[in-house]
């Protein structure tokens, strides 16, 4: 088996048609048909079905398609991470964010990092935890901001970057508002917007009602952060918000309001892959993040 043939296989597969093929190819139809012959005599069975000028995947091409397409996007890969290990200073780094993380921080990291590495590009993604650490898992994203960081995990290694304190958001006309830090216990009668069920924020929150000794009355479940805080200006209920997403883009009409007890916060950091060395352009950028939020907290800006 050739490689040649499994792209010509590809090729021919997508586009239903071996001319179209040949042409897209800029290779001789007889040469296509051969090679896909050659390659179907090796597998035993037919890749495709004939119907007068077009072609038809049969079931075991469907499936050698699967398999083919995964196998080459995997050399492709290979291949540029060869180039990065000849020039560290180019490459692509697929980078994950955590669902209901708001690192305002991230757009400035990137700036400053493309500005001292322009040859290195950022293809961003976005999920659960979990799924992220599936993507690492999978070689679909290189490393990923992840909130709360996960510890003694089998596929990822993990390092914090920071912590962050859980503050109260309500509308400054609230009668709580504006006398300093408040016991949840206090809250117990409120209306609670929170982010949604399976997110690690609504996990904490629960866990630190719990401690308050209630059961919160929750009206609103999300996971986008200026919702969250335009319904709170509306008076529709009460949220706990990480500090730092709090602290951005907040409405005037709203005031972040510390707690007393129970104190809660969530670990902030970057998960990585433990069973594959990051490429010299991970690494780059994996030692400037690292380096970036020490002095960032280091001088607390």
């Amino acid at each position: 088996m050739e490689l040649r043939q499994i792209y010509y296989f590809m090729e021919a597969a997508n586009r239903e048609h071996i001319t179209q093929a040949s042409e897209a190819l800029h290779v001789a139809q007889s040469a296509i048909s051969r090679q896909i012959a050659l390659l179907e005599d090796e597998l035993g069975v037919p890749l495709f079905s004939r119907k007068g000028r077009n072609i038809q995947l049969t079931k075991a091409g469907k499936i050698f398609l699967e398999h083919a397409e995964r196998g080459i996007s995997e050399f492709e890969k290979a291949e540029q991470k060869i180039k990065e290990y000849l020039n560290p200073e180019t490459g692509l780094i697929r980078l994950g964010i955590s669902t209901s993380l708001s690192v305002h921080t991230l757009p400035i990291v990137l700036q400053k990092f493309h500005s001292i590495h322009p040859g290195i590009d950022f293809q961003l993604h976005q999920g659960t935890v979990p799924y992220l650490i599936k993507l690492i898992s999978q070689g679909s994203i290189d490393l990923a901001f992840a909130s709360p960081v996960p510890k003694h995990h089998e596929r990822i290694r993990s390092s914090i970057l920071y912590t962050e304190r859980m503050v109260l958001l309500m509308p400054k006309r609230h009668k709580k508002a504006g006398k300093g830090p408040i016991a949840l216990s206090q809250l117990k009668n409120e209306r609670f917007i929170t982010f949604r069920s399976k997110l690690s924020l609504q996990e904490l929150f629960r866990d630190a009602c719990r401690q308050a000794g209630f059961a919160p009355n929750i009206v609103f479940e999300g996971e986008d952060m200026d919702t969250i805080k335009s319904l709170v200006s509306s008076d529709f209920g009460i949220a706990l918000m990480p500090e730092n997403a709090a602290a951005y883009n907040l409405p005037e009409t709203i005031v972040a309001v510390p707690l007393s007890t129970p104190k809660i916060s969530r670990s902030v950091g970057v998960i990585r892959p433990r069973e594959r060395e990051l490429a010299p352009s991970e690494q780059i950028f994996s030692q400037f993040i690292d380096a970036f939020y020490d002095r960032l907290h280091r001088f607390g800006q």
